[in-house]
């Protein structure tokens, strides 16, 4: 038993030694002139982060923010000696109200900060093959029957009764983005699997193109239904250009990583 408090006094030692010897570090580095133009100049460079906004059954998601590490930066620029703004090391936060804390709501747009637009496939076809011979981004809704491992587009799960057995598929081939799309009958089963929810903004069919492009918007999720036609894909391509938005990956539209990632 005396061994057992002569090895505990010794931990005990050894941790408080180490606690003492980071904080003398941390005071002397702090003092240096390098850490101190570091410290005056880092909130000119952080960005703050944005909540999610819950507007009842609904969400749009939050953006992180940025954080300045003192330490890892003074490192960066430890050789020079001098400070520089290009070797700011940035750690991201997470906003207070955040999309993953909230995956009972449903996310039917983007953000409005970013100029971004996704599309959403019901199906393969012409307006596929369009698409991706123009390289342009877009997901693709998937079953059992119609998954094919390494498309080029970003898939989503979007079988009932297999839902499971292509949820593995995805896991193994590392195509699973964790979003599930929002049909009007798989609400719990994607609940219940720990997904996004995703209600497309637009449905674009084969005769509502005007009013589509009337309510585009920043944050649009847009579903290209099967009735739709590559002529009105084509214009709505232009207007989303017109309007200097970026079209991107559902998963890329959804996520709250800053505005510098």
């Amino acid at each position: 038993m005396r061994k057992y408090y002569q090895y505990l006094g010794l931990a005990f030692i050894m941790a408080f030694s180490f606690y003492y010897t980071e904080k003398i570090a941390l005071i002397v580095l702090n003092k240096n002139p390098l850490m101190q133009v570091i410290l005056e100049e880092k909130e000119n460079y952080e960005v703050g982060y944005v909540n999610a906004v819950i507007l009842g059954d609904y969400i749009i998601p939050g953006i992180k923010g940025l954080e300045v590490n003192t330490r890892d930066s003074f490192y960066e620029m430890q050789e020079e000696k001098v400070f520089n703004e290009a070797y700011l090391v940035y750690e991201e936060v997470d906003p207070e109200v955040s999309i993953k804390d909230h995956k009972d709501k449903i996310i039917k747009k983007g953000n409005r900060s970013l100029n971004k637009v996704s599309f959403i496939l019901k199906e393969e076809g012409i307006i596929s093959n369009y698409l991706r011979a123009k390289e342009y981004q877009a997901d693709l809704l998937v079953n059992l029957d119609t998954y094919q491992e390494g498309s080029y587009f970003e898939v989503i799960n979007h079988e009932t009764e297999g839902y499971a057995s292509l949820e593995n598929t995805l896991n193994l081939n590392k195509e699973n983005h964790h979003i599930c799309v929002l049909n009007g009958n798989n609400y719990e089963l994607c609940l219940d699997n720990d997904k996004y929810l995703v209600e497309p903004t637009l449905s674009l069919t084969g005769s509502n193109y005007l009013e589509v492009k009337e309510n585009l918007d920043r944050g649009s999720i847009i579903l290209i239904d099967h009735t739709a036609q590559l002529k009105d894909v084509k214009l709505l391509l232009k207007e989303i250009q017109f309007r200097n938005y970026k079209l991107v990956w559902l998963s890329e539209l959804v996520s709250e990583d800053c505005l510098q990632s």
